[in-house]
């Protein structure tokens, strides 16, 4: 086809020319039922006109001669109806060029018949007509069909950065967008693409493909304790970060665990790479840390569940100041205040230690045991068999631990399980006084009972502070 102004060459379908500029008209076709009704309109003319020929001039003249009036009347009458064809098609022609129903419908038989070229050229005047997000879709479509990737790609973009489009518009475009970049392996476009939507859903669904900066726990800035930094990332790979402001990669340190922040200077600088390979932006923090609390103590034992008994140290060389609860509640002045090793209780006990100085509690150094002893034999066993030697060797005259008539009793107390010297595991008891007004004093005397043989002992310390045991011998019968 050649341009009507210029005379170049133009390629099929093209609305105007490369060479000149000018926009071309395409007449588009007629349906076969409009040109057969128009052939019959026409042919009714004609038959009416000769039948108007036959009532004027009924006599036939005597001699036939040319007369240029009649030729004159039969020119204008044709005249006449080549102009109402032209204005008839003129019309059909305007309405069916401004019409997006038509354009559509003739777009898609096109595409049936692999006439690519010209449904691209029905489909752009039905946008120029009406910019739907659908007609993108389908010319979208059609591109893809021509093998025409480039335009394709560019009308999905298109689609995906379009405000009025709807979710369900959106997920069809950045599905099929996905699509051509995953097959490309550019898992990179597809990260910087689903970061410029705001839809969460979106996001939500093709989290695999994105990778955000890690985000940082702690705001930057300066503190006066040890911070604990906990680094945190959308979707699956992992965080690298670095401490001394250097950029950190695949080769840095790993994240795993929160990282803490002691006295100094930090620059935090931490990267996510997803399990595509896609690298994200670097997050950065700076912290000035100025660590003025006090440190929790260092206990001896770690949380756990243990058959055996075991004492529970501080192993700090300052030891002072240090208290401590067994029930889970925090230590005060008024808690346990830490002189020694001190026996873990049978059972489940929580520890909680703390150094107190001047009335400020340090850091809390909490541990959580279980004691479940390889015996049968209990603590209440063992203090039922000290009151019946104490009756069998005549201290006390009965269970209660009445030894006269003034009301005054011995009692009996279980205090821990400790192994001793290493001979063996033992339950501890202290006796205590129990006067008539309720006053209550401990003896000095302290018996251990082995918890495996139930053999008694008296338990006393020698002069250098070492414990000795001393075997109760049963009363003779």
């Amino acid at each position: 086809m050649k341009c009507p102004n210029c005379g170049e060459e133009m390629a099929e379908g093209t609305l105007y020319c490369e060479h000149c500029g000018e926009d071309i008209h395409i007449v588009p076709d007629f349906e076969p039922e409009l040109e057969a009704d128009l052939e019959q309109s026409i042919s009714e003319i004609m038959d009416e006109l000769d039948q108007e020929h036959d009532g004027v001039f009924e006599e036939p003249e005597p001699e036939k001669r040319f007369s240029p009036k009649k030729l004159l009347i039969r020119l204008s009458v044709l005249l006449c109806i080549l102009f109402v064809i032209a204005a008839v098609g003129a019309c059909v022609w305007v309405y069916l060029y401004n019409s997006e129903e038509y354009q559509v419908s003739q777009a898609m038989r096109y595409t049936e018949a692999g006439a690519y070229d010209k449904a691209v050229a029905c489909y752009n005047r039905a946008l120029e007509l009406n910019n739907d997000i659908e007609l993108r879709f389908s010319l979208a479509e059609v591109y893809l069909l021509k093998n025409n990737k480039i335009e394709y790609e560019y009308l999905l973009r298109e689609i995906a950065d379009d405000k009025d489009a709807t979710a369900e518009q959106l997920d069809r475009a950045y599905g099929k967008l996905i699509a051509i970049y995953r097959a490309r392996e550019d898992f990179q476009t597809i990260n910087d693409l689903l970061l410029t939507s705001d839809d969460e859903n979106l996001i939500l669904t093709y989290q695999n493909y994105i990778a955000r900066a890690p985000e940082f726990s702690i705001r930057e800035g300066y503190y006066t304790s040890i911070q604990p930094l906990k680094l945190t990332a959308f979707g699956a790979g992992k965080i690298y970060y670095t401490l001394d402001g250097s950029e950190p990669d695949e080769n840095s340190q790993q994240y795993i665990t929160p990282i803490l922040l002691e006295d100094g200077d930090y620059c935090v600088k931490a990267v996510f790479i997803n399990d595509n390979g896609i690298v994200s932006d670097v997050s950065v923090g700076e912290y000035h840390i100025e660590n003025d609390e006090i440190p929790a103590p260092e206990v001896s034992v770690v949380s756990g569940e243990y058959e055996f008994p075991i004492n529970i140290e501080i192993l700090d060389e300052e030891k002072e100041d240090v208290y401590y609860t067994t029930d889970g509640s925090d230590p005060t002045y008024f808690s346990n205040a830490y002189t020694g090793p001190v026996p873990m209780p049978i059972g489940k006990s929580v520890f909680r230690f703390a150094r107190i100085v001047d009335g400020v509690t340090g850091e809390i150094a909490e541990r959580t045991y279980l004691l479940e002893l390889n015996t049968e034999y209990t603590p209440a066993e063992a203090v039922n068999d000290i009151v019946q030697y104490c009756q069998d060797s005549g201290k006390i005259m009965d269970g209660a631990g009445h030894f006269d008539e003034s009301g005054d009793v011995y009692q009996f107390h279980y205090q821990y399980v400790t192994n001793i010297n290493d001979v063996s595991d033992f339950y501890v008891i202290a006796e205590a006084y129990l006067a008539a007004d309720g006053t209550l004093t401990r003896t000095g005397t302290v018996y251990a009972v082995d918890i495996y043989t139930k053999e008694q002992y008296r338990l006393q310390r020698n002069e250098r502070g070492r414990y000795e045991l001393t075997r109760l011998e049963p009363e003779p019968e």
